[in-house]
């Protein structure tokens, strides 16, 4: 009993859709393939499926550009003339839109004004004005940012020089306490030693300095 015909329109359903794909894909990628081995073909193949995925195939010791001269010096059909006009155009566009920019620029710095008429100054005028504004909120808000942060710095430095200064009385504190509990001790701190002199008038001469 033979296969029943299938009627081809769209598959409605995406799964169903998207299987059916898949195994036909694998199918004409295999006959493809055989031509290639079995005729000596030079066979491409470009597949894209309805969600943008790619499937090719290209004959071995070949490349997809080598195929497609191959074909536009037989079909006489330049295929690269139409991307290569589109990207001329876009090329003048984006030429004019530069000239228009440098224009402006030069009129924000107060040259090619001589073609603009009263509107046109008016309305530069403004433009100007509004970016000196944007230019002023922007430097204050920095120089406030900058104050605000040199604040903190000071505050920082000042609660570092109040705890040095009173660890410093603390300690001058704990050293007084120390000298009144050893007053002997602090008598002998420095002492001048008085020996007879050795030089032939006699008397008596500062020998040395010595700690206690």
């Amino acid at each position: 009993m033979g296969r029943g015909k299938i009627e081809i329109r769209r598959i409605e359903n995406s799964t169903n859709r998207q299987v059916t794909y898949s195994k036909r894909r694998t199918g004409i990628l295999k006959k493809a393939k055989e031509l290639t081995v079995l005729c000596d073909a030079e066979v491409s193949l470009i597949m894209f499926s309805s969600t943008g995925k790619l499937t090719d195939y290209i004959s071995p010791n070949t490349t997809m550009k080598m195929f497609f001269d191959k074909y536009r010096k037989t079909s006489e059909y330049d295929i690269w003339q139409p991307h290569y006009q589109q990207m001329q155009e876009n090329l003048k566009k984006l030429k004019e839109i530069n000239t228009k920019l440098r224009r402006q620029i030069a009129q924000r710095v107060g040259g090619d004004l001589e073609d603009l008429n009263i509107s046109e100054l008016r309305g530069l005028e403004q433009h100007i004005d509004k970016a000196l504004r944007i230019v002023s909120q922007r430097k204050y808000s920095l120089i406030h940012t900058q104050t605000e942060t040199s604040k903190k710095k000071i505050k920082q430095l000042e609660e570092i020089n109040s705890n040095l200064v009173h660890e410093y009385e603390q300690r001058i504190e704990e050293a007084y306490a120390y000298a009144t509990t050893n007053d002997e001790a602090m008598s002998q701190v420095f002492a001048f030693r008085l020996e007879p002199n050795q030089h032939p008038l006699g008397g008596y001469a500062l020998h040395d300095l010595r700690l206690a």
